[in-house]
């Protein structure tokens, strides 16, 4: 079953929707711009080396550079996929709900790391976005948790803070999920250069395997 979901993901990003215009249409992770103060630009690495692993060890092709949009613009429905993350504030301004509402709508995926310090403002910022459809913990047997490797246990504890679990929460739009939120995991920590948090190496495979895992299943979702 799970070489079969390798198959059919190549399949899928040849259909894919969103015009990546700048990639020969390869699959590739945009880095969210947002206003707040929180440093959205952290760890440039992370999605570079996620990109590359998933290309070693997938059937997806990938375009494996950083690359940024801006919450403000519409260059964020030129990318499938979108990534969040950050220490501090973050704040959404009227427009910015819309416009983020309508990508979400129209198929795109938001994935938002808390790399600790983003929780509270993160869940008053959805809030606006889909003020009736809360943020929901994704139970252990979830698909996402398993299409390729097993996470038994849901997102792996890759950085400690508080001390407490690591948990995954989402936001579905019918039966599709649009938002992913790791909380107490931090998982973008685990795929940036070796140097720069100096996870063991065991720790930095278990977060580009639960990286890989994310994007398998959006792309098959």
């Amino acid at each position: 079953m799970k070489i079969f979901y390798l198959l059919l993901i190549g399949i899928l990003i040849a259909a894919n929707t969103f015009a990546q215009n700048n990639n020969d249409g390869k699959f590739q992770i945009a880095r969210l711009k947002y206003e707040g103060g929180g440093d959205w630009y952290n760890d440039p690495s992370a999605e570079v080396n996620l990109l590359k692993f998933i290309e070693e060890n997938t059937t997806v092709e990938v375009y494996p550079e950083y690359t940024f949009v801006d919450i403000a613009t519409n260059d964020i429905f030129s990318y499938p996929f979108l990534f969040l993350t950050g220490h501090g504030n973050v704040v959404f301004n009227n427009d910015e709900v819309e416009r983020l509402r309508e990508y979400l709508e129209n198929g795109g995926f938001l994935y938002i790391d808390d790399d600790y310090g983003l929780d509270k403002s993160i869940r008053r910022e959805l809030k606006k976005i889909f003020p009736g459809n809360p943020l929901v913990e994704l139970p252990f047997n979830h698909e996402l948790y398993h299409i390729l490797y097993d996470f038994e246990q849901g997102p792996p504890k890759i950085h400690e803070h508080d001390g407490k679990p690591p948990q995954g929460f989402g936001i579905f739009i019918g039966k599709r999920l649009a938002v992913y939120y790791t909380y107490e995991s931090n998982p973008g920590d685990g795929w940036a250069d070796p140097e720069v948090h100096k996870d063991p190496p065991e720790k930095r495979l278990e977060a580009l395997k639960f990286g890989t895992n994310l994007v398998l299943y959006v792309l098959s979702n």
